[in-house]
């Protein structure tokens, strides 16, 4: 007899943590922002180019003049996972490999900044700050009693944040900015019903099938820039925790009650000309994620465990921990008009393999990057920026403690990613 709640984990893995993908590649968080940026596979927090510099240091946009940019990318996450058979007489996951269907997707971006004087800066950045639309075409629950799972299996998740900047010159080689941030995310889940009872959720109701469900939040982001010598600048920002609304609809899915908060970050580095036409960047940022429980929650306990029903304050998580990610880049002005880019990223892994399937099979797996970038100035008040990033296709395999059989499984991903904007300046 194939216990209901023994995929549990696995249902995780392949639905809330689809966050983690759509424009969001460390975690839950996107590689960097802005085309100039990506370019150099996120590094710049001490380089700002464009005006949606302020989502990475909002004291950088003193430093890019008046201007409109606008981009759009072309996302493509290429995500499967594979259930291995038992051996037994039923299999709790159907045992195959299964690919989502939707792997492409246009996220734009958007920014503008004004300067007040030489001295004083506002402007405003808007872009995706995560998201994914998965949809398995198989009833992944289908073998999990009591209730029947419905196909498609999957979840829709998208994450909008629009920034409003200052930034300031308070010494003659340092600025200081400053970015409230207003976020807004959706999300819903289809194919989840094994999971919606009172054994497993706190509110079997709200589980799954709801449609979509909104949630507001805001936050801050503070930064400094310094130049600390003709040809070395450095930079750092602080982002708080995005405080964001319940799921209402899905507080007996998410732990604390359909709570989803956007974790701090911490972003610090170098920029250093090495001559008049090559700079070097390398950045260092953590993100925090074990401070949201949502993801943060261990999740290697045994169902039935007290607290820990989807929904609880102890709920399941990911068992996701904080880390670390550096990033190096490089950018050659070729000419006044022509410019280069290129870069590279490496992320902490994200959980422990014996962390559970829960984790393991969570499409959250990529950790490197690649970039290449350029801009062409077209004329005195147009350029056309193009960026192009690829996360290399990294696989993560486990079983669950609360599998019969034991089943085991993996989940595997690769990525690429198209950028174009164009920047108009303005007088």
């Amino acid at each position: 007899m194939i216990k209901p709640l023994s995929g549990l984990s696995l249902f995780f893995g392949l639905s809330i943590a689809a966050v983690s993908v759509v424009h969001a590649t460390n975690g839950y968080s996107p590689t960097g922002f802005g085309t100039t940026n990506k370019g150099m596979a996120g590094a710049g927090v001490a380089l700002p180019q464009d005006s949606l510099a302020g989502a990475t240091n909002p004291a950088g946009m003193l430093m890019v003049g008046n201007r409109v940019d606008l981009g759009v990318a072309l996302f493509n996450p290429n995500r499967s996972y594979t259930a291995n058979p038992t051996g037994g007489p039923a299999d709790p996951i159907p045992a195959g490999t299964f690919d989502s269907k939707n792997d492409l997707f246009l996220i734009p971006s958007f920014g503008w900044n004004r300067m007040i004087d030489e001295n004083r800066s506002i402007g405003v950045s808007v872009g995706g700050n995560g998201g994914m639309n998965t949809e398995y075409g198989n009833a992944v629950w289908q073998n999990f009693p009591p209730f029947n799972a419905t196909a498609p299996t999957g979840v829709d998740f998208a994450q909008l944040f629009v920034g409003f900047s200052y930034a300031q010159r308070v010494h003659e080689n340092h600025v200081l900015g400053i970015m409230p941030v207003i976020a807004v995310q959706r999300f819903k889940a289809e194919g989840l019903e094994p999971f919606a009872n009172p054994f497993l959720s706190i509110d079997p109701a709200s589980v799954t099938n709801n449609g979509y469900d909104y949630s507001w939040g805001y936050g801050l982001r503070v930064g400094w820039l310094g130049q600390l010598t003709d040809r070395l600048a450095a930079g750092a920002s602080v982002q708080s925790r995005l405080y964001m609304s319940e799921f209402d609809d899905y507080r007996g899915l998410f732990a604390e009650q359909g709570d989803f908060d956007v974790p701090p970050t911490i972003t610090a580095g170098l920029s250093f000309a090495a001559t008049p036409s090559v700079t070097l960047v390398a950045d260092w940022q953590r993100i925090f994620y074990n401070s949201v429980k949502a993801v943060g929650n261990p999740n290697n306990v045994a169902i039935g465990t007290p607290g820990t029903r989807l929904g609880d304050d102890h709920g399941l998580g990911f068992g996701w921990r904080d880390i670390d990610i550096f990033k190096l880049g490089v950018q050659w002005q070729q000419s006044p008009k022509l410019a280069f880019r290129a870069g590279v990223s490496h992320a902490d892994q994200l959980f422990d393999n014996g962390e559970a399937l829960f984790n393991i099979l969570a499409p959250a797996t990529v950790r490197t990057h690649a970039s290449l970038g350029m801009s062409y100035k077209l004329d005195t008040d147009s350029v056309i920026s193009v960026a192009y990033t690829r996360a290399f296709e990294e696989k993560i395999k486990g079983q669950n403690v609360n599998f019969t059989g034991p089943q085991t499984g993996s989940v595997q991903m690769d990525q690429h990613e198209l950028e174009v904007n164009w920047t108009w300046l303005l007088d």
